[in-house]
């Protein structure tokens, strides 16, 4: 069904969770108006992607926070949402030996505690290995690069499950 013809509570039921547990960004997607255009998923991507850069640094940030650590306790637990275990899934997050088990972990603590948010990459198509590589390399950045960087994985996350949705 076309999405112009969607009503609010269906617009957020479908598009709520394409930004991780961030429905405002659909809320405010429909009171801007849905048009045939949005069912090109370049032309909505970008909509969402302005929608989200157009909030405050505050509402970024608890964007960035609102995604799950990456092969951390809620991977672990079976409390990730679907999108995000379909995600880590993909890129084998769910097979880690011991080793990369504890340094995805040293890795999450340090990282959390120097940017205040989880580490984000967009990890379909991506092996373990280059995770823990732009992990390693991430890690080292200065807060002002790496809050970009991590909006920057966001916007791939949500392109990427828009693609999911075949609009």
């Amino acid at each position: 069904m076309p999405l112009e013809e969607l009503n609010q509570a269906e617009i957020i039921n479908l598009l709520g969770s394409i930004y991780e547990h961030s429905s405002w960004v659909a809320e405010i997607l429909f009171s801007q108006g849905i048009t045939s255009q949005d069912n090109n998923v370049d032309f909505l991507a970008e909509r969402m992607k302005e929608i989200v850069e157009a909030s405050s640094d505050e509402k970024k940030l608890n964007l960035l926070k609102a995604h799950p650590e990456l092969a951390g306790k809620l991977a672990i637990s079976g409390n990730l949402t679907k999108d995000s275990t379909a995600e880590q899934t993909s890129a084998g997050l769910d097979q880690c030996s011991k080793e990369e088990f504890a340094e995805f972990s040293k890795l999450n603590l340090e990282y959390t505690k120097k940017f205040g948010h989880p580490f984000i990459i967009a990890v379909r198509g991506l092996k373990r290995s280059e995770i823990l590589t732009s992990f390693n390399d991430r890690v080292n950045n200065d807060s002002e690069k790496e809050f970009s960087t991590a909006m920057e994985e966001v916007h791939k996350i949500a392109r990427l499950r828009l693609e999911q949705l075949s609009l």
